[in-house]
């Protein structure tokens, strides 16, 4: 098993709000993939998606045992909050947040923004997801 990890994360609804999904792909630093999934989250709104995916990676990585990784994310939004550039205001992001703030005690994280084309494999298994609820 890796000791550092990179994290792939993506949120996204169909509709905003609208049905929605997380993708998780978790890989070493040679992008061998070491755990990828989804998860329905129902009718929410995409940048709830896109924290409830690193709640999730995060959750996992704390199964793994692993406190070190790489998050790459093409919200641009949610990075700049996780890195503490932009304030959060909206209250139930707040909470979110703040999970993911306390998932994250003793790790070793960062938070990069990547486009959406190199975030493919987190991106598919959104959109699977959500392919599946019809």
């Amino acid at each position: 098993m890796a000791d550092k990890v990179k994290v792939h994360c993506d949120g996204g609804s169909r509709g905003n709000p609208g049905p929605s999904a997380l993708g998780v792909v978790i890989s070493t630093l040679k992008d061998e993939v070491i755990e990828e999934f989804g998860e329905y989250l129902g009718t929410q709104t995409n940048n709830y998606a896109e924290y409830s995916a690193v709640v999730a990676a995060l959750g996992k990585l704390s199964e793994m045992k692993l406190t070190e990784a790489d998050f790459y994310l093409d919200s641009e939004l949610i990075v700049k909050q996780l890195n503490g550039i932009y304030r959060v205001k909206n209250p139930g992001m707040i909470e979110l947040n703040s999970k993911v703030k306390e998932l994250a005690k003793g790790m070793n994280l960062t938070f990069t923004h990547v486009y959406r084309e190199d975030n493919k494999l987190a991106d598919a298994m959104v959109n699977q997801v959500l392919d599946s609820q019809k």
